[in-house]
């Protein structure tokens, strides 16, 4: 019986709308721009990968891992047009005080 890797299960994960909807909220809301990016290639490079998303998103390949590298510093338009490549959406709600 083979044993899946801790990769192979996350990508098996980010095959789920819902799951890639959960992974980039808390990465976007417990963590720094940085790791909110680096969720971002994850979940791309489980799906569609970075050429298709580059090309759905209307960005340049080289742009899109420029946008998204560890130094990189994207512009809330870029962010926009991968997270719309991705069938998803971007959205602000009350923060609710306990």
């Amino acid at each position: 019986m083979k044993l899946k890797t801790i990769q192979e299960s996350l990508d098996l994960d980010l095959q789920d709308p819902e799951y890639v909807a959960l992974y980039l909220n808390d990465a976007l809301h417990e963590g720094s721009p940085e790791e909110f990016y680096f969720a971002l290639r994850n979940v791309i490079r489980a799906n569609q990968g970075m050429t298709q998303i580059a090309a759905s998103a209307e960005l340049g390949r080289e742009s899109l891992y420029k946008a998204l590298s560890e130094s990189g510093n994207p512009q809330f338009s870029t962010v926009q047009k991968i997270v719309g490549a991705l069938g998803l959406q971007i959205s602000i709600e009350p923060v609710m005080n306990t």
